[in-house]
């Protein structure tokens, strides 16, 4: 006998202290961790031989493969600081994919150069580097890769377009902390990469913090130097003086060391992630319409975000367009305690502050002289339209080490919603449903479709 839905009156597949999982992970480490900087009360980069930032950017270094590593309060500030110190100019434009978090986009916006946008693979949900060439022009000047969801992307195409036409490579590997490709680490695949110590990452702080890796000496002093004001830290004595232009953007010694602590541990729990999430998705793998995410041989997964698309043709129901099955998925396994997200809503072209054109007023910096002008039609990415339009994702709860016995649980209610599409699909018909992009204030209707 089929078990109700929770939806409609069922008791939940998951049980309630399964919905919210704990992470990141503390343990004594990292308590004993946060106690070691108030006993020897070095909290700032400024202190004199302060141990635990350049500790964590040694250590990161040598996890990545990397000469240097250096230590900011955020991934956000991690790919500003990496844009300004490769000499990113007013009106440059700079390639970044349609799907990411907003922060790729921005950060060529503090140096007043221009995002340009391009599509993503349906498959990986990384940057599409056959559409790359076309959208490099005279002002190109970077490409900004992402490791979406933990997933290297394609950096051997990449390269190779960038040796091309002289350009300069920025990973934003954020979201992949481990991963490789074709033996390579990632973070070490560009002339930077850039990384997020968020709450939320694999290899979080207690907060905000974020590093950023080169092989490249001046890069590495530079944003040394534009982290503190512009100041030298070399000197025996701090002199307090600005030889160039910078901010406070500086990790604390609390965060640094808490961060450690998860480094220290994370190759093991990596190892449970690897074995939790196959077996999870290999249920998930049997049950029709669902589409998990794709591995390729020549890299590894990192897992920091499952992302699921959902086809209702191949689940067996004919005429339901993909955002109503998306949409009617979602009531129902979230009654069911599967904590599913919709992360990101827009393509990231779509976003407000990239239509109005306007970041710091009279237009800039899109009306800087010279600069070409920018389209940003939602109808110019169509991959990335159906792939928001189609999926949900599962995000820091399979991050726990110990979360297999709640993934478990998972696919017992995605299976349960199977036994009973018949009922989701009448469900999905009866939406009244838009795409999720048109609860964004001043949207603008394109030419991209409505499923």
């Amino acid at each position: 006998m089929k078990a109700e839905l929770a939806m409609f009156g069922g008791k939940p597949a998951v049980r309630p202290e399964y919905r919210r999982l704990e992470w990141p992970v503390v343990t004594d480490a990292e308590r004993e961790a946060v106690l070691r900087v108030l006993d020897h009360r070095k909290f700032t980069v400024g202190a004199k031989n302060e141990p635990e930032i350049h500790g964590l950017e040694s250590e990161w270094a040598e996890f990545c493969g990397t000469r240097h590593a250096v230590a900011v309060n955020s991934g956000t500030v991690a790919l500003e600081l990496a844009l300004t110190a490769l000499g990113i100019q007013p009106g440059d434009e700079v390639i970044v994919p349609a799907l990411s978090y907003v922060a790729t986009a921005m950060a060529p916006l503090y140096q007043l150069a221009i995002p340009v946008f391009v599509d993503i693979d349906p498959v990986t949900f990384n940057i599409d580097v056959t559409k790359i060439e076309e959208k490099i022009t005279n002002r190109t000047r970077a490409i900004v890769p992402v490791h979406l969801g933990g997933l290297p992307a394609d950096m051997d195409e990449i390269r190779a377009l960038a040796r091309k036409y002289d350009l300069l490579v920025v990973e934003d590997a954020v979201q992949a902390q481990g991963g490789t490709y074709r033996g390579e680490r990632i973070g070490s695949l560009g002339n930077v990469a850039c990384w997020s110590l968020n709450v939320e990452k694999s290899i979080p702080t207690c907060g905000e913090g974020g590093l950023v890796t080169t092989d490249d000496e001046e890069v590495a002093e530079r944003i040394r130097s534009l982290r503190i004001l512009g100041e030298d830290l070399s000197t025996e004595e701090r002199l307090y003086v600005s030889a160039t232009r910078g901010s406070n953007l500086k990790l604390s010694s609390v965060l640094a060391a808490f961060t450690r602590a998860q480094l220290a541990s994370f190759w093991d729990y990596q190892a449970k992630r690897d074995h939790n999430i196959p077996v999870f998705l290999d249920r998930l793998a049997q049950l029709p319409g669902i589409v998990i995410p794709t591995v390729p041989a020549d890299r590894t997964h990192m897992w920091h975000m499952l992302r699921f698309r959902f086809d209702p043709e191949a689940a067996g129901l004919p005429g339901v367009t993909a955002g109503r099955f998306r949409q009617a998925l979602r009531r129902a396994l979230l009654a069911e305690g599967v904590p599913l997200t919709h992360y990101q809503i827009i393509p990231l072209p779509g976003q407000p502050v990239f239509q109005k054109q306007d970041a710091y007023g009279q237009g800039y910096p899109w009306s800087l002289p010279g600069t070409n002008p920018q389209r940003y039609d939602l109808a110019d990415y169509p991959v990335t339209c159906q792939v928001i339009e189609d999926s949900l994702c599962l995000r820091r709860m399979h991050l726990n080490p110990d979360a297999g016995p709640a993934l478990d649980e998972y696919a017992d209610a995605f299976e349960r919603v199977w036994q009973h599409l018949d009922v989701v699909g009448r469900f999905a018909r009866s939406l009244d449903y838009q795409p999720p992009w048109t609860a964004v204030p001043g949207y603008e209707p394109t030419a991209a479709g409505v499923a």
